[in-house]
């Protein structure tokens, strides 16, 4: 109970005469009383939500309880177990730098990694990903990757010498050699309208070369004959950081490609210079679920590209699209004076390979896995 002092009436109706003390005091009264009413006003609302909160059904509150456990147990698990965006330039450069990127090729440390692993243990991983990944998300539409897993050893020995992939073989995909404009139609366009941008930068890191040392950040390969570059942007579905910087524009363009292969092993993305009088050996690619795209830079006459058998000849500006898991090679037979045969390329999904499997392919063939 808070005591209240009380006014009294006054009946001489002449005002009294205040004194700044008596002013003073009547203030703190008034105050006084006006702070008693609110916290009894405040204890009164109080006593209120107790009582409502004892009349409430006990049920219904433990209800609601767990609901809410619930629901923030469902966030924390949807945003630690997300499967991964396609990483920003900051992060894949980041990333690259902590593992292993030098001069323009990944150095794989691993014994154990899936892109160079050649053993009888490669189908046992392989199903251990696809476990791991239906466990944390679903098996919905992993049948054909399932089947592929499963019978891996029975499709890489049984595929006819025209196409042979390396690592791994998805079933039931269409196979031709050769792909039309038309199969990954947005991404083709978009390489072709930017064909000068990206021609621009390879002119400016082209003018490095010299005859007595290899530019920092180009790889050679191996060729029987002649000099085959490469400058790698992604290699292995990793960005390599040093490049990326020096082709900015070009590194951008990646990202806005609605097929490129950027978090799997099997994705790349690189210049690759061919000097005049240069083979490149018959070879296998490694998987089926790729097609590999190949914008004309630098076109020399009597260049071609043979893919299972067939001869194709690229042009400046123009998209050429093929199956590296068939046996292919590509030569540049022109003259000296007309220079290297460049070409920009970039790996991009299989056009019949569902968003479900793109996603499952990324987590079993994620790098260093």
């Amino acid at each position: 109970m808070v005591w209240v002092p009380l006014r009294t009436t006054r009946t001489d109706r002449r005002a009294p005469l205040r004194t700044p003390a008596t002013r003073c005091t009547t203030m703190s009264l008034e105050w006084l009383m006006d702070w008693s009413w609110s916290l009894d006003s405040l204890r009164d609302f109080i006593a209120t939500g107790i009582q409502s909160f004892r009349d409430c059904d006990t049920t219904a509150l433990a209800a609601v309880a767990c609901l809410l456990v619930l629901f923030v147990w469902y966030c924390y698990h949807v945003g630690r177990e997300q499967p991964r965006a396609y990483a920003t330039v900051n992060a894949l450069m980041q990333s690259a730098e902590a593992n292993g990127v030098q001069n323009g090729y990944v150095y794989c440390h691993s014994p154990e990694c899936v892109r160079c692993t050649h053993h009888d243990g490669l189908n046992q991983k392989l199903y251990h990903n696809l476990q791991e990944y239906a466990k944390r998300y679903s098996w919905s539409g992993m049948g054909r990757i399932h089947k592929g897993i499963r019978e891996q050893g029975r499709y890489l020995n049984s595929r006819p010498s025209i196409q042979k992939p390396e690592v791994f073989f998805l079933p039931d995909l269409p196979t031709m050699p050769y792909f039309s404009r038309d199969a990954q139609k947005h991404d083709v366009e978009l390489l072709e309208r930017n064909f000068q941008t990206i021609l621009c930068e390879f002119e400016t890191l082209y003018k490095a070369f010299s005859n007595c040392s290899l530019p920092q950040g180009w790889k050679m390969n191996s060729t029987p004959s002649g000099e085959w570059f490469t400058f790698y942007l992604v290699n292995q579905g990793m960005c390599v950081p040093r490049n990326c910087r020096r082709c900015p524009r070009t590194y951008r363009l990646l990202g806005s490609l609605r097929t490129c292969i950027g978090n799997n092993v099997f994705g790349n993305a690189c210049i690759s210079v061919l000097s005049p009088g240069t083979v490149i050996a018959e070879h296998y690619g490694p998987t089926n679920i790729r097609i590999r795209c190949h914008l004309g830079l630098k076109t020399p006459s009597n260049c071609e590209l043979v893919v299972g058998g067939e001869p194709q000849c690229w042009a400046e500006g123009r998209c050429l699209l093929f199956d590296d898991s068939f046996l292919h090679t590509a030569f540049h037979e022109g003259p000296p004076e007309e220079g290297p045969r460049v070409v920009f390329m970039v790996d991009l999904w299989h056009p019949n390979v569902a968003a479900a499997e793109r996603q499952a392919l990324d987590f079993i063939f994620a790098p260093g896995r």
